[in-house]
């Protein structure tokens, strides 16, 4: 089987997809925006094929790009694996005539306020949205579903450009911020109070072969916006307690609705006093090395199972719960440059046994603001049996590790 698949290289993890894809035994030509004698070598090596474009978002160029190797010989599949890649890269697939997810489905899980538009026709319960592009929308939306509301790009990822609004003088500013005053359409929302989690699955042809259910403690907005916190997210490995079968029912529905065939797929939802709520849904692997935490909880290798349902349409791994692990981000005090570590050897030595890897910027090293996730600065990993014990072991990492900055 010929796979294109978009930027190997670029963000770091790209290139376990391509080279999960080159151990299938499928023949893999790459498309991405790094010039091919840039190219790292181990990356080089997975590929059967490379083309350079200057934007793997521009669909002009990509589209030139598959027809030049469709012209040389067949094209079986074309696979994106980044949020911002999905839409575009759906329609060149669908002007070439290449099997994947539709532009309808990359859409769907793309613009927001559509997207629940869409699932609370099917019955899905959501936020209430709308999509606002001027200052009279936005009030109108604010004044009927009350305050606080969350305002958010509609196409964004993450928490990125997403914030919350609780009264008309902050509405007033966020209308000028995100540029809803000069016609810009952004998402709307009503702010749903409770427990932020996401649903992971992999699917062929439309059915679940794999799941995890994960936990975001704080939530996300509050994480990407604190520094006086040490984030962590935890999968957990209690997969068949009751509490969890209505979030596989959504999540099952979700993927239903929007038409998702074989594809990774990333949904968030909120838990609280009105209940389950779907969130959004990405057609996409999560972020954040979430999937490398899959795999050391569960002992297998989801890459490649990935892998092998794009070429083969089954999978050969089977998860086995044997752990709950995650990862929890560890904030510099300040922004500047990292002078160095505190606690970190005394963590070491306290959980030597389930951390799984780690990475701690050497000094001198310039911090990254916290909105840029958590693995912007330091992070560790970790995996125990008992679920429990490992969200007391992160609550214990954050308060002990200090990351030290210097100016």
């Amino acid at each position: 089987m010929h796979v294109l698949f978009v930027e190997p290289s670029f963000p770091a993890n790209q290139s376990r997809f391509a080279e999960a894809l080159a151990s299938v035994g499928a023949r893999v030509t790459g498309i991405g925006e790094v010039p091919t004698e840039s190219l790292p070598s181990s990356v080089r090596d997975r590929l059967y094929g490379y083309v350079h474009v200057r934007s793997v978002c521009d669909e002009e160029a990509m589209l030139a790009a598959v027809r030049h190797v469709q012209g040389q010989e067949w094209v079986d599949r074309l696979e994106a694996t980044v949020e911002a890649h999905i839409l575009p890269v759906s329609k060149v697939r669908e002007a070439t005539h290449i099997p994947g997810t539709s532009v309808r489905t990359a859409y769907l899980c793309r613009d927001k306020p559509a997207m629940k538009e869409t699932l609370r026709a099917a019955g899905v319960p959501c936020a209430q949205s709308a999509g606002v592009a001027s200052p009279e929308e936005a009030r109108a939306f604010a004044h009927a579903v009350g305050y606080p509301i969350i305002l958010k790009p509609r196409s964004g990822a993450g928490a990125a450009g997403t914030e919350r609004i609780d009264d008309d003088d902050a509405l007033g500013r966020a209308i000028e911020s995100h540029g809803i005053s000069q016609g810009h359409s952004v998402a709307a929302e009503e702010f749903i109070e409770g427990h932020e989690g996401f649903y992971d699955t992999l699917c062929v042809d439309g059915e679940v072969v794999h799941d995890f259910i994960s936990h975001y403690y704080p939530g996300v907005l509050e994480a990407m916006r604190t520094r006086s916190v040490s984030p962590y997210l935890i999968t957990t490995n209690r997969m068949d307690a009751s509490a969890y079968e209505e979030v596989r029912r959504l999540g099952r529905t979700v993927i239903r609705e929007l038409g998702i065939g074989t594809s990774a797929v990333h949904m968030e939802w909120f838990f609280g006093p009105k209940g389950l709520k779907f969130s959004e849904v990405g057609c996409r692997p999560p972020g954040v090395g979430t999937w490398d935490v899959y795999s050391a909880a569960n002992g297998m290798d989801l890459y490649r199972d990935w892998a092998h349902a794009v070429t083969h349409g089954t999978v050969e791994g089977r998860p086995s719960r044997a752990f709950a692990a995650g990862i929890v981000a560890l904030r510099p005090e300040a922004d500047g440059r990292i002078a160095g570590y505190e606690g970190r050897e005394a963590v070491e030595h306290a959980y030597r046994e389930w951390i799984i890897d780690g990475h701690f910027p050497p000094p001198g090293t310039p911090t990254q603001p916290i909105e840029a996730g958590y693995m912007a600065n330091a992070w560790l990993r970790m995996r125990h049996p008992d679920y429990d014990e490992l969200r007391s072991m992160f609550d214990a990492v954050g308060r002990t590790i200090r990351v030290r900055v210097t100016d």
